[in-house]
Order: C-alpha cells, then sequence, then structure tokens
C-alpha cells in the first residue's frame, strides 16, 4: 500500500465514523498537529502513530512477506 492509500483509508474511515480529526487526535492521544500533517501528506508518522490512530478507528496495520521468488 502507498502512503497516499494508507492517508485515504485513514481519511474515509474518519469520514464514514463522522469523527473529526479533532476527535480522533483526542481518541488516538496523536498530536493533532500530526494527524493533520499526515492526512495532508505532509508528515511522517511512525509506525507507533498508525497504530494509535488505527486503533482508535477500528483499524489494523497488516505487514505481509512479499514473494520472494519474484525478486528482481
Amino acid at each position: 500500500m502507498h502512503s497516499q492509500d494508507l492517508i485515504n483509508a485513514i481519511k474515509t474511515r474518519r469520514d464514514n465514523l463522522d469523527v473529526t480529526q479533532e476527535i480522533l487526535a483526542d481518541l488516538s492521544g496523536v498530536g493533532l498537529r500530526t494527524l493533520k500533517k499526515f492526512e495532508s501528506g505532509k508528515g511522517n508518522p511512525t509506525l507507533e502513530t498508525l497504530n494509535k490512530l488505527g486503533n482508535a478507528l477500528g483499524m489494523e496495520l497488516v505487514f505481509t512477506v512479499k514473494n520472494l521468488n519474484n525478486k528482481p
């Protein structure tokens, strides 16, 4: 998943739940400034920050191992 896809997924979920940035920042423990920078594509959130946002929105960040047989 590319970073813009991740941003869009979080923004869409937040909108679907009718949660403002302020409420999400409060629920997740992530600073409002950090959240705004992330959603505008200007931030570089840590994995911990992404997990906090995901947990507050009922989302899960999952990593998968790529098929190693398709190495370039």
